[in-house]
């Protein structure tokens, strides 16, 4: 800690003089300073100042002011938050926080960060980056949330609050148009109360070219290159809505029931090959200078470690994810109690065919294709007692689901065809409770804890169709495990937390906190690994890993903040440290051993650390500067791998020592004709690795984790607008908008092969510079 501690001065001088991205917003238009915010991270409405945890959050004008309509762009809002896109697709997920990430999205494995929209969870990382056209906040608690939260919050949560039917009539509508030929229609329609009815219907449509036009393989003597299947890459095709309805069912009972529905019929980014063999192992089959390479597949020809703009590709590729959920909330006001009542079915539907290899080339092609569904029911009874010295949230929540994914993949031409599916079902139960109690007028103290138990099969089968290679000429069954045939897994955890409080002045808070976070273990359901001679006994097919499931991975958490208001209210800045001790942290290694599979290891201990500087500053009414500037540090502890401690030669994926913004919000002129502000971003991420392999290898074409390690990056994005034009005693807006203004790009995401497939190295890139117009109109 003491490196981190000793850039505290510098940071905060930095933060006051040069704020970045905003936390928070000025709610309060008419108001000479700095508006509050109020978040229910706690299960009850708060000022955010007040809440004695390290949360970020914005409301509707940030959100509308940038443009934010999906989770995948508000990864930028909090420090130590970093946001992506899986490899390989559109669709995905991929949150870090402090330092925790899930970075396969296999559907029987758990993300480190939950996702809740209005409170339903959103379980899995498929398909999680959906549209939402009607934003009213975004929350996002950083460090574990085991208590209001519970599994796999072990990172942290993000909340999507929508807004709700306000039974006046009224709306919006939006449409924008951009490079790449890209168009965007938005719209909100809020309808008139009916009896004790609101209604409001939202939704958008988003369609844009490729980022990448694939071209016919433009090396000639290449005779196993084959005819490109599609025009372009990475391009967006996709249409979200919603339907929200409110019943006053008395003046004490409100019911709110929501229909949301996704979906997408796209084409993912197609990586570029960055490296082939980069350490020359000698006989290897891309090696040219092996007796082993493979001539009629020269890899090693088509290398671009620079983002193109034109690529190469032979796969039919595609992304297709629907998914839709229900969801009733009933809230009864009971005296000075408040009981809620939250049921919620999702369900999801994606597919995707990718060719992984960054060629013409039939080197690598897999699909897959899953269907998965989720009922989860909550119970919260929150409330006040002892002349509001005590306040309290008890809570019980159920959780079951199903998920399967058939993975079929194909190599070298399909000389080598393989088959596979995936599944698993989970049933959890938690009960949980927090109780806040006030010592004094100043210091409060909160106790939290939640018990949480949950049951977990697994169903797995893999075959190899055909293996020229090997002489397999009809299909071989590896491994047929079915529902059942291995004992279920069981994991059952305790999460208690601790805070204490102090209220230094009206503007001034500080607090201590303990937290202790848990995500689910699991089964390793792509292992392909069979006939092991260590298998426990009665183990069907011999498949250690699917008998052995990995264990759960806790994290202890200690923090330390302060939240301050200053400047006669025209300053926030908070400051937050913190040190997590992780226990069986899970790791996802992708080995390439028997097709595209990855399995989890669990490391026995690390310690992660950082501090973390939010800031909000209005010097004159005109203008407004936000800033964020994070430190990590991480470090095994104890990484026990075939008996040996490797604690020191293991990276941390996704966890760049240094993340930092910087932003403003100029209101240029205003009049009786309207508004005219001018927005700009600055994001800064340092360097990251993403796999946790070893540092130093002995083997020239091994996974090092430095071969899959990005560069640092600067994104810039601005945005000006006219808002408040009249149009026929309407309002009307424009707005030109401008992202990745310097044209950053760099790599964000890798695939690295391993020796098993010749050393390949793929890599995901960052969106290129994007530009265009929105023209709305409010109603």
């Amino acid at each position: 800690m003491r490196g981190l501690l000793s850039a505290t001065a510098m940071a905060a001088a930095l933060m006051v003089t040069a704020p970045a991205m905003a936390f928070q917003e000025n709610e309060t238009s008419n108001f000479s300073g700095l508006g509050d915010i109020v978040v229910t991270a706690q299960k009850r409405s708060e000022n955010i100042q007040q809440v004695p945890i390290a949360i970020s959050a914005v409301g509707t004008e940030y959100l509308e002011s940038r443009g934010i309509d999906s989770i995948e762009h508000i990864g930028n809002i909090a420090p130590n938050v970093k946001v992506e896109r899986a490899p390989s697709s559109k669709t995905i997920s991929q949150i870090a926080i402090r330092g925790s990430v899930t970075n396969n999205p296999a559907i029987t494995w758990e993300p480190a960060v939950g996702i809740y929209i209005d409170g339903v969870y959103i379980a899995k990382a498929q398909g999680s980056f959906m549209d939402i056209a009607d934003l009213e906040r975004v929350e996002i608690l950083r460090g574990p949330q085991g208590t209001l939260y519970g599994r796999n919050a072990l990172a942290g949560a993000l909340s999507l609050v929508t807004k709700k039917p306000s039974g006046e009539a009224g709306g919006r509508a939006e449409i924008s148009y951009g490079n790449f030929n890209e168009l965007k229609l938005r719209g909100v329609l809020d309808l008139p109360q009916m009896g004790i009815f609101s209604a409001k219907i939202s939704g958008q449509f988003h369609k844009q070219d490729g980022f990448y036009k694939v071209v016919p393989n433009p090396i000639a003597g290449v005779a196993g290159a084959e005819p490109a299947k599609v025009r372009d890459a990475d391009n967006i095709k996709s249409g979200s809505f919603m339907v929200q309805v409110r019943a006053q069912l008395s003046d004490a009972v409100t019911a709110d029931y929501t229909f949301d529905y996704n979906k997408a019929n796209q084409r993912p980014p197609s990586q570029q090959l960055y490296a082939v063999n980069q350490n020359g192992l000698p006989g290897d089959i891309f090696d040219p200078n092996s007796a082993n390479y493979l001539s009629f597949y020269p890899a090693d020809k088509y290398i671009k470690d620079k983002r193109e703009r034109e690529l190469s590709i032979d796969g039919d590729i595609y992304e297709r994810s629907r998914s839709y959920g229900h969801a009733l909330t009933v809230t009864a006001e009971i005296g000075d109690a408040t009981l809620k009542s939250i049921t919620a079915y999702r369900d999801l539907s994606w597919q995707d065919g990718i060719d992984i290899d960054g060629t013409p080339l039939p080197l690598v092609y897999t699909n897959r294709d899953t269907d998965y569904h989720a009922f989860s029911q909550e119970l919260q009874l929150t409330g006040a007692a002892l002349n509001d010295r005590l306040k309290y949230v008890l809570g019980a929540f159920y959780f079951k689901e199903k998920g399967e994914t058939d993975n079929p993949q194909s190599f070298f031409g399909g000389s080598t065809r393989l088959s596979g599916n995936m599944g698993s079902h989970t049933e959890a139960f938690a009960l949980y409770s927090q109780l806040d109690y006030n010592l004094t007028d100043a210091l409060k103290l909160s106790l939290g804890a939640r018990y949480t138990r949950e049951v977990k099969d697994v169903k797995r089968f893999f075959r190899v169709d055909y293996n020229a290679n090997e002489g397999i000429l009809s299909p071989v069954t590896v491994i047929d495990v079915g529902y059942g045939d291995v004992p279920d897994a069981k994991f059952s955890n305790f999460s208690p937390a601790i805070t204490l409080a102090y209220e230094v002045s009206s503007n001034i808070n500080v607090y201590g906190r303990f937290a202790r976070g848990f995500k689910s273990g699991g089964f390793n359901g792509e292992s392909t690994v069979a006939n092991d001679p260590a298998a426990p006994a009665g183990c069907p097919f011999g498949a250690t890993e699917l008998c052995d499931p990995y264990d759960a991975e806790t994290v202890d958490s200690y923090e330390l903040g302060i939240k301050t208001k200053l400047l006669d209210n025209r300053l926030i800045f908070n400051v937050a440290a913190f040190h997590d001790i992780h226990k069986d942290i899970q790791l996802s290694i992708f080995r390439a051993q028997t097709g595209t599979e990855s399995i989890v290891r669990n490391a026995a201990k690390a310690r992660v650390q950082g501090l973390e500087f939010e800031a909000m500053f209005r010097p004159v009414d005109a203008l407004m500067l936000n800033g964020s500037l994070a430190l990590l540090s991480t470090k095994y502890k104890n990484y026990i791998d075939g008996g040996v401690d490797v604690s020191d030669n293991r990276a941390f994926m996704h966890a760049p020592k240094v993340t930092a913004a910087l932003g403003a919000d100029l209101q240029v002129a205003e009049g009786n004709w309207g508004k005219f502000n001018i927005y700009a971003d600055l994001n800064y991420t340092a360097g990251y690795f993403t796999y946790p392999f070893a540092l130093r290898t002995p083997g020239l074409s091994d996974q090092n984790a430095h071969n899959s390690k990005t560069e640092a990056r600067t994104l810039v994005n601005m945005r000006a607008k006219l808002s408040d034009l009249q149009l026929a005693n309407q309002k009307a807006e424009i707005s030109f908008y401008v992202r990745n203004l310097f044209k950053e790009n760099k790599p964000s995401n890798f695939i690295d092969f391993g020796s098993n497939f010749g050393g390949l190295i793929v890599a995901d890139y960052l969106h290129p510079r994007t530009y265009g117009v929105t023209l709305g109109v409010k109603f």
